[in-house]
């Protein structure tokens, strides 16, 4: 596992705690010291994956806006408004078609602009925390999916062309890429002491795709079959968040992209990762940013820069 340096009097917030990812980072870092916010949607199970690896549940549903304000809120209320580490982990893959509360496609609402969301509500949090010796820094997980995304910002939910599960995922994940490198510029010209880093898993054990097929109540036998291949082809979950404690515990600079240094960024410690041309576009950042602020209803932050 990633080494893990002193986290003592350290407070970070981990979405998507109940599993895979989201369980093992979370034990990681509360049991290198720090207070660790678990975000889950499920009462029972969350408090469950709390117990286990020595979190805090807090009640998150990333797929409804009115459940990531009022976490945001008790958030900045449990944690004095200071919040050192922000690491956006959770999300859906690649289920059958279906919309977030907010009538949103379920990919890019639970991936994309929900976390987007959270980070804008949360970074008065974030921003009080961190100073420039020791910034505070929001991690945004990505996947190597995002190679094959394709964003169209003026059809984000898929309304206007053909659905396709994997299209709609390469998408989201893309969208995580782009936002986290419009965050970054924007902290830099604003001189906030946050730092936004990017981070993605490789081909790591995690029982994502089975779990969105199951959400999605069709297609058992594909969540099924993705859960062998987590078991036969993939690095074990252990491994598999060594790029994100990194980006949440290591040295790193704002804008970075980490992922698994071996060969294809299947596996591997962590080391930097590649963008797709499509990640380093800094008009389609742009342009998704604002789209994202009309969709959410929620004012950017940092919003004063340009």
């Amino acid at each position: 596992m990633y080494p893990l340096p002193d986290l003592a009097g350290r407070t970070v917030l981990v979405t998507g705690t109940t599993s895979g990812l989201g369980l093992a980072l979370s034990g990681a870092l509360a049991g290198a010291g720090a207070r660790v916010l678990m975000a889950a949607r499920d009462t029972n199970r969350g408090q469950l994956a709390a117990e286990r690896a020595g979190g805090e549940l807090v009640l998150l549903d990333l797929a409804d806006l009115s459940s990531v304000r009022s976490a945001a809120l008790e958030i900045r209320e449990r944690t004095g408004d200071r919040l050192d580490v922000l690491v956006n982990n959770a999300g859906v893959a690649m289920g059958p078609r279906a919309e977030t509360t907010d009538g949103f496609e379920l990919q890019i609402g639970t991936n994309h602009l929900g976390p987007a969301a959270l980070t804008w509500l949360l970074m008065p949090a974030l921003r009080a925390a961190g100073d420039r010796e020791q910034p505070s820094r929001v991690v945004t997980t990505t996947s190597l999916g995002h190679r094959t995304g394709r964003l169209d910002v003026d059809d984000l939910h898929w309304r206007a062309r053909r659905y396709s599960p994997n299209a709609a995922y390469g998408a989201s994940k893309l969208a995580n890429l782009l936002f986290a490198a419009e965050l970054d510029r924007r902290l830099r010209l604003a001189g906030d002491p946050v730092l936004s880093v990017a981070a993605h898993p490789g081909m790591t054990e995690s029982s994502l795709l089975a779990n969105s097929f199951r959400r999605g109540g069709r297609g058992a036998w594909k969540g099924h079959v993705y859960g062998l291949l987590d078991r036969w082809l993939v690095q074990p979950v252990e491994q598999g968040i060594g790029p994100q404690l990194a980006a949440a515990t290591g040295p790193v600079h704002g804008g970075d992209h980490i992922g698994p240094s071996g060969p294809g960024e299947m596996h591997g410690p962590p080391g930097p990762a590649r963008r797709s041309t499509a990640a380093q576009d800094p008009v389609l950042a742009g342009r998704l940013w604002h789209v994202t602020a009309a969709a959410t209803g929620i004012t950017p932050d940092p919003g004063r820069t340009v």
